[in-house]
This record gives structure tokens, C-alpha cells and sequence, in this order.
């Protein structure tokens, strides 16, 4: 998978529809990881880690609401997005998924246009820079559909690399970033990288984003990693 493209867990039991819309959003420019079942979606939230969960509620063995609702109590997933695809209109049911922590809400048939257009709205909670936002910390700015980044007004050349890095960073200013998890959000997880090849590379924005002047927004968290701000 592409460290680029924003990653799509489609969870549906139903073949043709389930290959309908992986080829739509393969179109849009998402990679797709597809499961059937409940157990295999949960395996691939763990081999994935997905930007975006789109989920049936029916399904066999661990329903969709059980797989949300699972999701949505761990740490480590309860931020990832869950859209609930249903066929069931009532208020109650919608109510219910909304309760068990469902992002949103489509019930069937819909439209594959606006579920499309669904998704983006969550990546844009998520991972902006993926759909081409412009990002802000600071006198940083990055603006992810022309791949250009300045400060203080002043255009910074970055590698593609070191690009990712800071777009990485500057969609969660704060958060606490390990090695292995900026290998995989900007390596990818099919590429094999050491992990002192993540410290070069920071070295390397550290030192385009401080070129001329200015404090160095990257901090090093000791035994942790590296955050922005």
C-alpha cells in the first residue's frame, strides 16, 4: 500500500456490492483493504490500521455493530472513523449505531456519489493533507495539492519524504509520533525501512524547515519519538 493514498477498510459480506465499491474508491484515489466477515475485519484493522472503516451491519459471525462497538472501547482504534452502511431506516437502529459510536450513519440503497463524498469528509477530520488540504502551525504552511510548504511566507524545498513527514506531523500537532508508527504512515508498511532512517530524516526537515531562522518546531520526545509543537 501507498504511504501516500489514504487507506479504506470496506467491511461486506455481499460480493458484487462489495466489489462496486472498491473499484469507486480505488477511482477516487484510496487504497482498499476488503473483508468479508467480521473476524477477517478485525484482523485487518490490526494489519492495516485504516484511515477510514466503512462497515456492513449485517454480517456474518461478529456483526458490524459489535465490530464498532469493539473498535470504538480500544485505545488504539477509537479514532478511526467508522461509517455503518444499513439497510435498516428505523430511527431506533440509527440511534443505536450512532450510540455505539458510529462516525456515520448510510443507509440503504445509497448513493455511491455521496458515500464517496462521506468518506472525505472524514479523511478531512483525519488526514487532511491525503485530499489536498492546506495545513497551519504556526508560520508553516503546507499546502497538500500543490506540494508546497512555506515559512514565514518563504518557500521550504523538501524531498518527498521529508514532505510526508511534516504532513504527518502537521495533521496532529502534538501528538507523540514512535519510529515504527512514522515508518508506517510514511514508508508504508510493504517497505522494509530501518528505523534510524526515520531520525536522517528528520534531521533532514529539521534543518530545511530552520534555514532561515526560526525555532526548530520538531521536539524529540526521549524514548518516545518525535512530535511537532
Amino acid at each position: 500500500m501507498s504511504a501516500d493514498r489514504p487507506n479504506v477498510l470496506l467491511v461486506e459480506d455481499e460480493p458484487a456490492q462489495r466489489e462496486v465499491l472498491a473499484y469507486n474508491l480505488q477511482a477516487e484515489g484510496f487504497d482498499v483493504a476488503k473483508a468479508g466477515n467480521g473476524d477477517d475485519a478485525l484482523m485487518l484493522v490490526d494489519e492495516t490500521r485504516p484511515d477510514v472503516i466503512i462497515l456492513d451491519w449485517m454480517l456474518p459471525g461478529v456483526s458490524g455493530i459489535e465490530i464498532c462497538r469493539r473498535l470504538k472501547s480500544n485505545a488504539d482504534t477509537r479514532k478511526i472513523p467508522v461509517i455503518m452502511l444499513t439497510a435498516r431506516s428505523e430511527e431506533s437502529d440509527r440511534v443505536r449505531g450512532l450510540e455505539t459510536g458510529a462516525d456515520d450513519y448510510v443507509i440503504k440503497p445509497y448513493s455511491v456519489v455521496e458515500l464517496m463524498a462521506r468518506v472525505r469528509t472524514q479523511l478531512r477530520r483525519v488526514r487532511p493533507a491525503s485530499i489536498g488540504e492546506r495545513l497551519e502551525f504556526g508560520d508553516i504552511v503546507l499546502d497538500a495539492e500543490t506540494h508546497r510548504v512555506t515559512r514565514g511566507g518563504r518557500a521550504v524545498k523538501l524531498g518527498p519524504t521529508e514532505f510526508r513527514l511534516l504532513s504527518t506531523f502537521m495533521e496532529k500537532p502534538g501528538r507523540v509520533w514512535s519510529r515504527e508508527h512514522l515508518l508506517d504512515r510514511v514508508w508504508g508498511r510493504d517497505i522494509y525501512v530501518d528505523t534510524r532512517t526515520v531520525d536522517v530524516h528528520i534531521g533532514r526537515l529539521r534543518k530545511a524547515l530552520c534555514q532561515f531562522g526560526g525555532e526548530d518546531p520538531v521536539r524529540t520526545v526521549r524514548g518516545a519519538g518525535y512530535a511537532l509543537g
